[in-house]
């Protein structure tokens, strides 16, 4: 895992990004939590989702994991699917392109224009959900 420790209006925030395989992901994010004694309740998972178009955003707690493997890792190491998420939305392939390909492949040169944007408000929606709640975040940035 990649690890950094930051400082976001004085509150100490972890953030982790896996090096390995999303499908084997809880493992280790699980490890990283108990290391530095963080809750599920504290726990975003920030995801693609193939049910919302590419560049909208979705903050929410819990759920299913709609066929997600990252999700189903995470929901099986911590033992609840209780933990809060900023899903991405990607969209859905066209045709009968399968769907594991669909989310490994480079973004199109459209969406490439729109990525900065996108990734910045996600990072605001994820500061958001961390220091106003859910309600509040989930009030500026569902759309």
């Amino acid at each position: 895992m990649q690890i950094s420790e930051i400082k976001l209006d004085g509150q100490s925030v972890v953030l982790a990004k896996s090096l390995g395989y999303m499908n084997e992901s809880g493992g280790p994010a699980k490890s990283l939590a108990d290391f530095y004694k963080i809750g599920v309740d504290k726990i975003i998972a920030i995801h693609d989702e193939l049910d919302l178009p590419f560049n909208n955003l979705r903050i929410k707690l819990g759920g299913g994991d709609n066929g997600h493997n990252g999700l189903k890792s995470l929901t099986a190491s911590f033992a609840t699917a209780e933990y809060y998420r900023i899903r991405m939305g990607i969209g859905r392939p066209i045709g009968e392109q399968d769907p594991a390909d669909f989310v490994l492949k480079a973004f199109s040169k459209d969406e490439r224009v729109e990525l900065d944007s996108f990734t910045s408000r996600s990072a605001q929606a994820i500061s958001a959900l961390i220091l106003d709640g859910i309600d509040k975040a989930q009030t500026a940035f569902n759309s």
